[in-house]
């Protein structure tokens, strides 16, 4: 138990969210509670995860998750394990609210250099209806920036997703490539323009950053196969600085426009939730079991997962491996391990402090100053 790694559960108490600042003590070990000096209130060590009043094993827990981040049928899990099928669904639905907080946490914290970011839909058949999943993903890293699941493929829907990798960091020059729908470069202009602050009443205008950069890659299609494939420019820059930030993300001097990277991620999340197969018998029946595997694998996949491309020469030395592995977290700076399945569901996300009114008391201030 550390107590240095918790904060208070208590939204009446000022130090509400509030971490490593000596205000959390261990209440009990033998009962693995807290206690907050600021409240007097106990809480559980497990509050605020996703193994909070849980009855079953905790290592049972993070094996049937473990699955179903992998893509095995809650099916098999219930005939392996003799759990309820309810169990494994709320299991998911749980799991997937962790991952998204944790997302939400880390990710969308702004430490992500974003230099060229890939987007795409996926259509996918639910009991009843279409839905639209789409995502986006940092070539550099290889780090899924989110998801966003709708039933229209609107602009709706593009902002949302732009809005989130907006949140995800900064960049100084961001090559954004999609395919041909034309709400891209109309929703990227609104979401990555600044206003210009003026004084006067009204409106503010917009202004786009100099370093952003929109292209599309164009399918040409013939009895449903793909015969080619063109590549444009639609917002500000030229072909040779598009090229150059493609060869620069890319590593390759053949590089084109092409949104290749994050369809191999789509491929990926295909393989590992059965609702998004073409074809398919196990269509999601609520969009709430499709968004909670997207956040389970998407996260899975950013701190629990290898990625071979990503992966640096060793020296070579005596004992040493060949190869360093690497998961898109690290390579984006925003972890120095690779996580298992069981950290992601007992990571502790802080919630964002309220807004209070009146004055603060004296130990915030002391606090507030040393900082």
């Amino acid at each position: 138990m550390d107590p240095q790694k918790r904060f208070c559960h208590n939204e009446r108490c000022w130090a509400y969210g509030r971490a490593a600042e000596g205000h959390i003590v261990i209440h009990s070990k033998k009962e693995q509670r807290y206690r907050c000096k600021r409240c007097a209130k106990t809480f559980s060590a497990t509050k605020g995860t996703a193994r909070y009043r849980m009855h079953k094993p905790h290592a049972l827990l993070a094996t049937v998750v473990t699955l179903l981040a992998y893509g095995c049928p809650p099916q098999a899990i219930v005939a392996a394990f003799g759990l309820d099928e309810r169990t494994i669904y709320r299991w998911q639905l749980m799991s997937g609210r962790q991952c998204r907080r944790l997302h939400e946490h880390i990710v969308q914290a702004g430490g992500v250099l974003l230099a060229q970011v890939q987007a795409d839909e996926l259509r996918v058949r639910v009991v009843g209806g279409v839905v639209w999943l789409a995502s986006a993903l940092s070539v550099t890293s290889r780090l899924w920036l989110g998801g966003v699941v709708q039933i229209r493929r609107d602009r709706s829907l593009i902002r949302t997703l732009l809005e989130g990798v907006h949140a995800c960091g900064t960049f100084e020059t961001l090559l954004l490539c999609t395919d041909g729908l034309a709400s891209y470069p109309k929703q990227a202009l609104k979401v990555f323009s600044e206003p210009l602050r003026t004084g006067k009443v009204g409106r503010p205008r917009l202004l786009l950053p100099e370093g952003l950069m929109v292209a599309q890659a164009i399918k040409r299609y013939a009895r449903r196969r793909v015969i080619g494939v063109l590549g444009r420019v639609v917002v500000r820059g030229t072909e040779e600085a598009v090229e150059a930030r493609l060869v620069c993300t890319q590593g390759s001097e053949s590089a084109v426009i092409n949104t290749a990277y994050i369809e191999r991620l789509q491929a990926t999340l295909r393989s590992r939730l059965a609702p998004l197969a073409r074809r398919t018998r196990a269509a999601a029946r609520r969009g709430s079991t499709l968004e909670a595997g997207m956040w389970l694998v998407g996260t899975a996949y950013n701190f629990c997962c290898w990625h071979r491309s990503l992966r640096l020469a060793g020296d070579g030395g005596a004992g040493e491996r060949r190869w360093i592995e690497r998961t898109p977290a690290q390579a984006a700076g925003l972890t120095d391990h690779r996580w298992s399945l069981y950290e992601l569901l007992v990571f502790a996300v802080p919630p964002t402090p309220p807004k209070r009114r009146g004055r603060r008391p004296r130990w915030l201030l002391e606090a507030a100053h040393a900082a």
